[in-house]
C-alpha cells in the first residue's frame, strides 16, 4: 500500500508539473506587441486565450506538438515570434512539448511562486504571452526542460 501511495504521488506530480496559475499578475514590462484584452480575445481561440493571456494550461498529452517530429521553428501563437528550434525538442514524457533551449532574446523567464511552488515561468519576449515553465531536469547540454503548452505555439517548417 505504501508503494502504491508513493507511485500515485509521483504520477500526480508529473501531470501537474506544467500546470499554471490562472490569475495573471499585472506586469510593468513593455513589449513590442501590445494589444487590448478585446483584441487578444478576437485573435485567439478560447483555449489559446486562456493559456497565452491568463496563464492557463492545456491537458497533458492533448496538444498538437507533443509528438511532433518535423524540422523547423516553433513560434509564439499570439505574435509569431520565433521561440524554439525543432532540434532542441525532446521527448520528456510529461505530456507537453519540451525543449532544452530557446532562441536567444526571444523568451523571458520570470519567477512564479503560485500554489506555493518555486518555479520559473516562460513567456514570449515580444508580446508577453505565457508559454509554460522551465525546470532543471532536462537533457544535456543545458540540463533544462522548457515545458511548453502546444496551444501557445505555431510552427514554421524548415525549407
Amino acid at each position: 500500500m505504501k508503494h502504491l501511495i508513493i507511485l500515485l504521488s509521483t504520477v500526480l506530480s508529473l501531470f501537474t508539473a506544467c500546470a499554471q496559475n490562472t490569475e495573471k499578475e499585472e506586469s510593468s514590462q513593455q513589449y513590442k506587441v501590445e494589444k487590448s484584452e478585446e483584441e487578444w480575445k478576437d485573435q485567439l481561440t478560447d483555449i489559446e486565450y486562456d493559456v497565452l493571456r491568463n496563464e492557463g494550461t492545456e491537458p497533458a498529452f492533448s496538444g498538437k506538438y507533443v509528438e511532433w517530429k518535423k524540422s523547423g521553428t516553433f513560434t509564439c501563437k499570439a505574435c509569431g515570434n520565433a521561440l524554439f528550434e525543432s532540434d532542441t525538442k525532446f521527448k520528456s514524457g510529461t505530456g507537453w512539448p519540451s525543449f532544452y533551449d530557446y532562441i536567444e532574446g526571444n523568451v523571458l523567464e520570470k519567477p512564479d511562486n503560485s500554489y506555493g511552488w518555486n518555479r520559473t515561468e516562460v513567456e514570449c519576449a515580444k508580446c508577453g504571452s505565457h508559454l509554460g515553465h522551465v525546470f532543471e531536469d532536462g537533457p544535456k547540454p543545458t540540463g533544462l526542460r522548457y515545458c511548453i503548452n502546444s496551444v501557445s505555439l505555431g510552427f514554421k517548417a524548415k525549407k
